[in-house]
């Protein structure tokens, strides 16, 4: 399983998964494909790289079981009693949050704060049921939609 080990992709640890990777039948998850993410005011890479060249390099392709995969999404709604029709996602990344929750049937907000790059507004597959400014902006349209 791959997640988000921030300086712990290093070689050695890349190297020594890709061994396992190549070295018999296993099994390759990742929590997910993030391009990049925003922390404390700084975009930083995310693990969709380690996790793609990985993929890449031992020729097995990782399972997603987090964001931007439906199950992940559809798993929420059914923990919480409600169907996927009746959600919103409120997020900052056009694809992981945004696009995952739209292909569940969710709604999806798509916030102009933290990660979001003004390319995402016009994003070539993923289209927000409402880009918002902020997530107090967010919230006014929801409420609006009742």
């Amino acid at each position: 399983v791959v997640g988000d080990a921030e300086e712990n992709f290093n070689y050695e640890n890349m190297n020594r998964t890709f061994k396992l990777l190549v070295g018999g039948e296993r099994k390759f998850y990742s929590l997910g494909k993030g391009k990049y993410y925003m922390d404390s005011g700084e975009l930083k890479v995310d693990l969709g790289c380690f996790v793609v060249g990985l993929e890449y390099s031992s020729q097995v392709q990782a399972e997603v079981i987090g964001k931007p995969n439906a199950a992940f999404f559809n798993q929420a709604a059914k923990m919480i009693g409600l169907s996927a029709g009746d959600l919103v996602m409120i997020g900052d990344d056009v694809e992981g949050d945004v696009g995952g929750a739209m292909s569940a049937g969710f709604q999806g907000i798509l916030v102009k704060t933290g990660k979001f790059r003004p390319k995402d507004a016009t994003h070539p597959t993923v289209k927000p049921t409402f880009i918002a400014d902020n997530l107090s902006h967010a919230i006014d349209v929801i409420l609006d939609m009742k």
